[in-house]
Order: C-alpha cells, then structure tokens, then sequence
C-alpha cells in the first residue's frame, strides 16, 4: 500500500477525457526518491524540476508510515510546503535541514527558481485516524479503513456526489462532473473548481482513499466514469462515510444561481 503519491511536474499525458491525467509516482513505507534539475536530460533523479536555478540534486522525499519527509540539499535557500487544503497554512524546511516530517494530505512542494518557483505536489492518502470505540492501551491503535477528512475538498465531492441519494433513497439518478462543479462552487473554498480537478478527486477517493476494486472493465471512458461514480456512492452510503448531517457543508441548494429576469411590462 502506498504512503504517498506525488504529481510529477510537467505536461500531462494525454487521456480520454479533454484534460489529460498528470504522471503519478506511488511511494511506499521506507521508499526514497530525490529531486531537482537531475544530469542533463532530467535523468538521475525520480522528480526533475527543468530550472536551471534548481540544484541537481535540490533534496529527497522519504514516505514514512502514514507521512512523509522532506530532506532540503542546499546550503543557502529554504523550501516551502504548501497544505492545498489549508487556507494558506504551510511549513518552511531550512537550508540542510535533513527528515522534517510533513503532516499534510494534500501539499506542494516549491523551490526558488530562475523562473519564479519549480513545484510538484504530493498526496497522502493513508493518513490515519483512530476508529470509534474506546483504545485498549495494548498493541498498535486500530485505524479506521476508510480515513477520510471531512473538511477537504475530495469530501466534499463525495458528498455532492451522495446527494440526491440521502435526500430520497429511492433516487438513483448520480450527479456528473459538470453537476458535480456547479453544486460546489457557490462555495469559497471551490470557486476555481474545474471538471479536471473533480475527476482528479473521483479518482483520487476511489483508488488511494476506498481502494474500489472495479475489475477490469472494458468498456469506453464514459461507462468507466459513471461505473467509478456508482460504486463510490454506494460504497460511501453503506458504510456511512456520507450522512445526512454531512449536507450541511453544501451551499444552500440554488445557492449561486441567477435570480429570473422579471417580465417587463
């Protein structure tokens, strides 16, 4: 199982759908990886960042348990890790500062570059959170299966998703992506959300978060998509990682939406 999941930097390959996927490299516990400008070419290193104000061999990342660590090469300039869930929150790593742990899900890595910054981002889908009930004190605390966090933004569209589904049980229609952005973006903290960044999310909770085995279907993107999306509603509703109490981190429903022209006279 992996501990982190970085976002390589660069073009995206290209995909089915209009806005490509971007390459992912999966870590492991005990797993390290270096990155920085690499021997000509990018080679050498497992994330290149092509700046030439970017050392060589600028640092390391190291996935550990249920986190991860940064190590920061250079002697002179500090690097910066940005908690994309956090409002503004991040954490400096000093010039040589050697394993500072990361606790964030959700973070990007920037250096000091020629060309203003280098970044890549990195994801840790198995943060654990203790399970219900009382602890035992004996032997390693029992993580929850599912640790989701609810004030991010992928729960957010998990929520969205399950929507209709906790309103009426019976309804067994499943919002779109499309749906899915214009239900969320009365809200501030989504005001940029994009279709891409939804099926990012999509993917991101049906593979690192709940671990969906979807079998090897052959069927086109599409069938793929609302297929991925069913399973993740139903999973979410069985095991009551969605509630009814959880609609209220929606907006208001018609929230956002232009108020009718009134008919002149």
């Amino acid at each position: 199982m992996e501990t982190i999941i970085v976002q390589l930097p660069g073009p995206t390959r290209p995909a089915a759908d209009e806005t490509g996927r971007p390459e992912l490299l999966h870590l492991g516990p005990g797993d390290v990886v270096d990155f920085g400008r690499g021997t000509p070419g990018g080679g050498g290193v497992a994330i290149p960042l092509a700046d030439p104000g970017v050392s060589r061999r600028a640092g390391q990342l190291e996935a550990a348990g249920d986190y991860w660590r940064l190590s920061n090469f250079s002697r002179s300039v500090s690097y910066v890790v940005e908690n994309l869930e956090g409002a503004g929150e991040y954490l400096t790593v000093a010039p040589g500062r050697l394993g500072a742990p990361v606790p964030f899900e959700f973070s990007r890595v920037v250096l000091p570059a020629l060309t203003g910054t280098a970044a890549f981002k990195v994801f840790a889908p198995q943060h654990a959170y203790l399970a219900d009930g009382p602890a035992d004190g004996a032997g390693e605390q029992t993580v929850h299966p599912f640790a989701l966090d609810p004030t991010s933004k992928y729960f957010l569209v998990l929520v969205a998703l399950c929507e209709p589904r906790l309103r009426d049980a019976s309804d067994t229609v499943l919002p779109g992506v499309g749906d899915i952005v214009e239900r969320l973006r009365p809200l501030e903290s989504c005001r940029d959300l994009t279709r891409s960044a939804v099926n990012y999310h999509i993917d991101y909770l049906a593979f690192a978060k709940l671990r969906l085995d979807l079998g090897d279907d052959t069927a086109g993107d599409g069938a793929r998509t609302g297929a991925k999306r069913a399973r993740l509603a139903s999973v979410a509703l069985r095991f009551g990682l969605v509630r009814e109490e959880h609609l209220a981190l929606l907006p208001p429903r018609g929230a956002g939406r232009p108020a009718p022209q009134e008919a002149r006279a």
